[in-house]
């Protein structure tokens, strides 16, 4: 049995103003058409022998649309691990292979050994499908045997963004299972991110590649070998899984305990100390869409060398990455460039300035603002809503509510809404009242009013809202039902 485990963790936050702390860049499709880069992680794993679905360890504010992102995708029986804070990689994979061996146990399979576990990052872009699958295949009876598989990217150029593995001279032989012909070496030593001369040398010697992050390996072998290279983290870890609560389609982590475990990488805590550590060599188009010219470079360029997204219009422009959300981007000149709008931001930089865009959005934290950590267009577990105009004690929003899906019942204190249906039909909860409303018609929300909004239909609803009082903060919601557990920090 192998089980993908998707780390689904991270902010990716050179990627801004597409990527944000609350919608990052494994949620989008980065990679071209509509599928994003979560889906396409659990997609790359069909067809591999004995595959199930997958655990995703993600971030707890993005539980829901990661859970929605898999139903679109028509991924069934994922388990969702949701990480209170991040502690890297090492305490990541633990509690994933937690929650596999339960999995396994509850099916009843006494002569399974356990599950394997294939560690995807949900944020990289894969090209060639079979190639990658070919490398898991040629990976597996090593992980049987009990080593712990890393993917050892072939390297396309001097890249001094990656840490780099150094392979053994020659492949290893005599593993139960293995054949000759697959390339699959002892590990030397794990190299930190080179200056550029010295990235040079690795990739004329032939003796190293990129650190990819992805690794196969047995859940009880990985536990063992956490136990015995950071005995800390796999304590932590235990305990953290064992405290942990079911939660809808999620398995809530204990936040105490897991809060209380050292963060630390797989590389760190077990990787580079492990003497049954393999490298299997991959060449598959593989990126881990670190920055926009690494996007730029991972997806498939025109004539000019340009990538172009949206709507766009590009005059004697060259090398350069273009993306529009929401109007009509127009360049001239523009001579290996990155301009990346969206509702609420726009973005231009040199391509070999893209690197300080994770200062830059660490200015606009410091400086308060919220277009860090939030898009204008903000998603919930059922839907959206879309700032579309704010000012001086009142505020316009467009609300998308997915068919079939309800608001909390809820009040504010300080803000009224008048409510008008776009398109679709609205069941109205307003006090003691409950009615239709249907498209062109609308309806006001005293301060102070239970209010609900729900879609009993089997199209989106489309509601423009418009708020008005002394305080219009997101905070401002006294919840008294809701059917998606959440507090009362979100609408």
């Amino acid at each position: 049995m192998i089980i993908p485990v998707v780390l689904s963790g991270g902010a990716g936050t050179r990627l801004w103003p597409l990527s944000r702390e609350h919608f990052p860049k494994q949620l989008l499709p980065l990679a071209g058409g509509e599928e994003t880069m979560l889906q396409a992680t659990v997609a790359r794993t069909a067809g591999l022998p004995g595959v199930v679905a997958p655990v995703v360890v993600c971030n707890e504010a993005h539980r829901f649309m990661v859970a929605e992102q898999l139903r679109q995708a028509g991924v069934e029986g994922a388990r969702i691990v949701l990480e209170p804070i991040g502690r890297n990689t090492a305490p990541a994979i633990a509690l994933a292979a937690h929650v596999a061996l339960a999995a396994a146990a509850a099916s009843g399979d006494a002569a399974d050994p356990g599950p394997l576990l294939l560690v995807l990052p949900a944020d990289h872009v894969v090209r060639d499908r079979a190639a990658f699958q070919a490398a898991v295949r040629a990976a597996l009876p090593v992980a049987e045997a009990g080593r712990l598989v890393t993917f050892g990217v072939v390297p396309e150029a001097p890249e001094t963004g990656y840490g780099y593995i150094r392979r053994a001279a020659a492949p290893l032989a005599g593993l139960a299972g293995a054949s000759a012909a697959d390339a699959i070496y002892a590990i030397d030593r794990f190299v930190e991110k080179p200056d550029f001369a010295t990235a040079e040398r690795f990739v004329a010697s032939g003796e190293y590649y990129w650190n990819s992050g992805m690794f196969l390996f047995g859940a009880r072998r990985y536990l063992r070998e956490l136990a015995a290279q950071a005995p800390d983290i796999a304590a932590a870890a235990q305990a953290a899984f064992e405290a942990a609560k079911t939660d809808l389609d999620f398995v809530r982590v204990d936040a105490e305990t897991f809060g209380a475990c050292r963060s630390d990488s797989i590389d760190y805590a077990v990787m580079e100390k492990t003497r049954d550590a393999v490298v299997v060599p991959l060449a598959a188009g593989w990126s881990d869409v670190g920055s926009w010219s690494s996007l730029h470079a991972a997806v498939e360029s025109d004539a000019d060398g340009n990538v172009l997204r949206g709507d766009v219009i590009a005059e004697d422009t060259r090398d350069s990455f273009v993306f529009s959300e929401s109007r009509l981007v127009a360049t001239v000149g523009l001579d290996s460039h990155v301009v990346v709008e969206t509702k609420d931001a726009v973005l231009v930089a040199p391509r070999d300035r893209v690197q300080d865009v994770k200062a830059l959005v660490a200015r606009i934290k410091a400086a308060g603002r919220s277009e860090h950590s939030l898009h204008r267009e903000v998603f919930r577990p059922w839907g959206s809503y879309d700032s579309v105009e704010s000012g001086e004690r009142y505020q316009v929003k467009r609300l998308s509510v997915n068919p079939g899906a309800s608001m909390s019942l809820q009040l504010h204190h300080h803000r009224a809404e008048h409510w008008i249906v776009v398109s679709g039909t609205a069941r109205i909860t307003r006090n003691d009242e409950v009615f239709l409303l249907e498209e062109n018609e609308s309806t006001f929300i005293p301060l102070g009013a239970k209010h609900r909004i729900e879609n009993p239909g089997k199209i989106p609803l489309h509601i423009i809202e418009v708020q008005s009082g002394s305080y219009l903060g997101e905070d401002d919601i006294v919840r008294f039902e809701d059917r998606y557990g959440r507090d009362s920090k979100s609408k």
